[in-house]
């Protein structure tokens, strides 16, 4: 299974307001393991970024003078995304940023026309209701590492997440039954199964002593006494 745990960055809240998303990271994950494969970019928005955006994520106008604009990087990105499940911390926020970047351009879409989208924010609520889910709190929870994250940063984020996600969700994908994969993902939440050789191996039989026989036969005494068609244990 792939699955790409993604975040944004954006100059305000609102894209019904003409905000934009002005950074993308991603991470990919193939059967729950890190590949090193991962999406980040920044952009140019053509437009100012609200000071309480720059407050939370430190990146400029000036910082994105030179970056290239969503279109310029809007087929490599659905190309990468093609097929897989997102993995996203509060998903409506960041699907409807780039669905308002699609819908700029022709036929390119939503995003639910190239990909599934999870919310580990709506998974987080249930598996701990009426407690703070947001990505620091769970990180505490979870013992995931964020002392890197002093602003927001979306591949930061997304690195995150990651962590986050594996360990909310249990860490190990599938079990390996052959002894040559135990090493593999080591430090990414995985385990390997490793194959017993039972060759030279005995079942032990322990018997009842004359004691325990006798207490046995006298507990089904007593249920053939109390039981209209006697104990099942006696019918040949």
């Amino acid at each position: 299974m792939r699955q790409i745990v993604l975040d944004t960055e954006t100059t305000g809240l609102e894209p019904e307001q003409g905000h934009r998303i002005i950074e993308i990271g991603c991470v990919e994950l193939i059967e729950r393991r890190l590949t090193g494969n991962n999406f980040h970019v920044y952009l140019q928005p053509d437009r100012e970024i609200d000071a309480a955006a720059v407050e939370v994520h430190g990146i400029t106008n000036e910082f994105l003078a030179d970056k290239p604009h969503f279109d310029d990087i809007a087929d490599d990105l659905l190309t990468y995304l093609k097929g897989a499940e997102l993995v996203i911390h509060n998903a409506p926020f960041d699907v409807g940023f780039l669905d308002a970047e699609l819908a700029r351009l022709d036929g390119m879409g939503a995003i639910v026309d190239h990909c599934e989208v999870l919310d580990t924010l709506v998974m987080a609520r249930k598996k701990h209701p009426g407690q703070r889910n947001s990505l620091d709190a769970l990180c505490g929870r979870y013992e995931v590492d964020n002392s890197r994250r002093d602003k927001h940063g979306a591949l930061l984020d997304a690195e995150i997440l990651a962590d986050v996600y594996l360990a909310m969700t249990g860490g190990q994908g599938a079990l390996s039954l052959d002894a040559s994969n135990d090493n593999e993902g080591e430090g990414q939440g995985q385990a390997g199964v490793r194959r017993v050789d039972r060759a030279g191996l005995s079942l032990v039989i322990v018997s009842a002593n004359e004691e325990e026989l006798a207490a046995h036969e006298a507990r089904l005494d007593a249920i053939d006494k109390a039981a209209g068609d006697g104990a099942v244990w006696r019918r040949q």
